[in-house]
């Protein structure tokens, strides 16, 4: 590294050499600057937080392909990466040139109305693809493409608690539903119903799934796709294989389907139509028929899981048992999503005292038998 007085207009050249050996020099009309700048290089150098100043020129979107590709993730993963990158406002921006006005900016404009949305989009939404965003940053931080992430303390627009977002249809509900089904799609409401499972999973059963005797559901692979032309048969999400135990009236109602309905290939899958497995659209159009005729357009399928969490809480099921029955990774995935439907300690003690004041004043010539016998 050098500092010397260059030109005749008396400007200061600073200059030093890379890893690689490539000269990188800068002129600074005063000394006090340019010796603050290569002291910057010299610590950045030593403490190994040294960012080379061309490989902030890549683009954005340059940057991300390149760190998509070597990401291990599902179908949908990829799904959701493509959409967060196409709707960032920076693609095109060099790297080094993004700030956090830019990510704060492009939040912005998600939550307003667009060309093809007459909305903005939902806050969980938002939060996944600035996840998405941010990670791609945070890596790039980490391969010293850029010194600093521009998506740290970025405001998102505010979730609504999931008691509010949450809709759970009744009991009542539910048997209409069933009641309104056509014969083929009974079994495919009951497994989202009775055993939980997501609309992938349900669409990836085979009969092999099924234990009748033991009143098992195994999942480990499930349905993804929109339509016929990109769905597939993949494993189940990260950590959401499992064994499901189903009531005995759930392995009656999968065995008359498989008996009056039947099942489709060697693999004897349970749901399919035409010899194509029910993908999301397939399976929301058939909801959407039988919930239409019993007036039930306020639930979707996913609110067929929600009402068998909520069954299993309300029968005094722990935290775990939930988790594992919904095969969610993490114990903490389902607090979060269900945390306001288990009782609180408030409840527990009001319940308590109840219980108490019952038995002494309900049956006041029983609690002095008790007490002085």
């Amino acid at each position: 590294m050098s500092l010397r007085q260059k030109r005749d207009n008396g400007s200061w050249r600073a200059r030093y050499r890379d890893d690689a050996g490539k000269e990188h020099a800068r002129h600074f009309p005063r000394k006090i600057d340019a010796q603050r700048w290569l002291n910057e290089v010299t610590t950045s150098v030593t403490n190994g937080t040294y960012v080379d100043p061309r490989a902030g020129t890549i683009t954005f979107a340059q940057w991300f392909t390149q760190w998509e590709e070597r990401q291990i993730w599902a179908r949908g993963t990829k799904i959701s990466a493509a959409q967060a990158l196409q709707s960032t406002t920076f693609a095109d921006v060099q790297m080094k040139r993004i700030m956090p006005s830019h990510l704060q900016s492009w939040v912005k404009t998600m939550t307003l109305p667009a060309e093809t949305r007459q909305t903005g989009l939902a806050p969980s939404t938002v939060k996944v693809r600035y996840n998405i965003v941010r990670s791609a940053f945070k890596a790039a931080v980490a391969d010293r493409v850029i010194p600093l992430d521009p998506s740290d303390n970025i405001e998102l627009p505010r979730e609504r608690r999931s008691e509010a977002a949450m809709t759970i249809p009744t009991t009542a509900q539910v048997a209409a539903a069933l009641a309104a089904a056509p014969e083929w799609f009974e079994a495919y409401i009951g497994v989202c119903a009775f055993a939980g499972l997501r609309l992938g999973e349900a669409s990836g059963l085979q009969v092999g799934d099924v234990d009748f005797l033991r009143r098992t559901l195994t999942i480990n692979r499930q349905v993804q796709g929109e339509n016929r032309k990109n769905a597939e048969v993949v494993g189940p999400k990260h950590g959401s294989e499992r064994v499901v135990y189903i009531p005995a009236r759930l392995t009656e109602m999968i065995a008359r389907h498989v008996e009056q309905v039947g099942v489709h290939g060697d693999e004897a899958w349970l749901f399919s139509t035409g010899g194509h497995l029910w993908n999301r659209g397939m399976a929301g159009y058939y909801w959407r028929e039988a919930r239409a005729a019993c007036g039930l357009d306020d639930f979707t399928l996913h609110g067929l899981r929600h009402f068998y969490a909520s069954a299993l809480i309300a029968s005094g099921c722990a935290v775990v048992t939930v988790q594992r029955a919904l095969g969610h990774a993490q114990a903490t995935i389902t607090l979060n999503t269900y945390s306001h439907l288990w009782p609180t300690a408030e409840d527990k003690t009001r319940t308590a005292a109840d219980g108490l004041m019952a038995a002494v004043l309900d049956n006041p010539a029983d609690s002095v038998r008790t007490q002085y016998n």
